[in-house]
C-alpha cells in the first residue's frame, strides 16, 4: 500500500490548496485554485472554511485567497528546529565567495519534483532564475539527477553519475543556464540533499567548471562531515570490454588463412 493510499483524502486535498497558494506568485481566486488542483470549487470551499479557521489561508476582499500567518509560523518552526540551515547557508556563501555561479541546497519534494530550499546568488550581472522555495522538476537538472541516483533510483545513467560523485547539466531544465551538483550525506549514509551551483550555461567553459567543481566538491564533504554524515563508499568502475590489438588481429587473421589453406589441401 502506497503512502498515497494510507492518507487522509481530505487532508491530501487540504494540502494540494495550500501547496497551489504557495506556488503562485499572487493571490488566487477560487476559479484559478480549480484550475491548478483540478478539484471542485465546492469541495475547496468546505475545506478552505477550515484553513481559514485555522489560519492557514485568508480570504481577501476582491474574494480571492492567500497564504495566511500560520503557514508563515510553521516556517519559521521549521527553520528553528532545523539547526543546519545556518550550516547549509554558510557553505553556500563561501562558495559564492570563491567566485562560483549561484549556490543552492535542494531536497527532495515528491515523487518526481525537489525543492529550492537555500539560495544564494552569485555576484554576476545575470543569473538564473532560481528562489528559495521554488518547486522543480526531479528528472531535469544536475541537482535533481543527483537526488534521483543517491536515492537509489537504478539505470546505467544513475550508476555512472554515482561513479563520478556529481552531475554536470546543461539545458535540462532551462536552455539557457547550466548547473553542477554534488550529494549531502546524512549520519545514516543516505542523502539529505543536493549542493548545487547553477547560472548562465555560456558561463560554464570547460576552465570554469573545473574549477568550480572543485570548490562544489570540497564544500559538498566538508558540509557533510559538519552534519555527521558518512558518504557512502563509490560504486567500482564497470569492467572493461577487452579488446584485440592490431597485433592479436593480425595472429587471428594468419589462423584463419592456415586454417582454410588445411582444409582447401584435404
Amino acid at each position: 500500500m502506497t503512502a498515497a493510499q494510507l492518507g487522509v483524502a481530505a487532508v491530501d486535498r487540504a494540502l494540494l490548496i495550500l501547496s497551489a497558494l504557495a506556488s503562485a506568485p499572487e493571490p488566487s481566486s477560487l476559479a484559478q485554485l480549480a484550475r491548478a488542483t483540478g478539484l471542485y470549487k465546492s469541495t475547496m470551499l468546505r475545506i478552505i472554511a477550515s484553513l481559514e479557521a485555522a489560519g492557514y489561508v485568508i480570504r481577501l476582499r476582491d474574494g480571492r485567497y492567500c497564504v495566511g500567518a500560520s503557514a508563515y509560523r510553521l516556517g519559521l518552526a521549521y527553520e528553528r528546529q532545523n539547526a543546519f540551515r545556518d550550516q547549509v547557508l554558510s557553505v553556500l556563501r563561501d562558495l559564492v565567495d570563491n567566485g562560483t555561479e549561484s549556490a543552492s541546497f535542494h531536497v527532495l519534494h515528491g515523487a518526481q519534483t525537489r525543492m529550492c530550499l537555500f539560495r544564494v546568488n552569485s555576484r554576476h550581472s545575470t543569473l538564473d532564475r532560481v528562489d528559495a522555495g521554488d518547486i522543480l522538476p526531479l528528472d531535469r537538472g544536475a541537482a535533481g539527477r543527483v537526488l534521483l541516483a543517491y536515492s537509489g533510483t537504478p539505470g546505467a545513467r544513475h550508476e555512472a553519475l554515482r561513479r563520478e560523485g556529481y552531475a554536470h547539466s546543461k539545458g535540462e531544465r532551462d536552455p539557457e543556464c547550466a548547473a553542477l551538483a554534488a550529494p549531502i550525506f546524512g549520519p545514516t549514509g543516505d542523502i539529505v540533499g543536493a549542493l548545487s551551483l547553477s547560472g548562465p550555461g555560456e558561463r560554464f567553459t570547460p576552465t570554469t567548471i573545473a574549477r568550480m567543481r572543485k570548490h562544489l566538491m570540497r564544500s559538498a564533504s566538508e558540509l557533510t562531515r559538519s552534519l555527521g554524515g558518512i558518504v557512502p563508499k563509490p560504486l567500482p568502475a564497470p569492467p572493461k570490454a577487452r579488446t584485440i590489438g592490431n597485433e592479436g588481429r593480425m595472429r587471428a587473421s594468419a589462423l584463419r588463412v592456415n586454417v582454410v589453406g588445411k582444409e582447401r589441401s584435404v
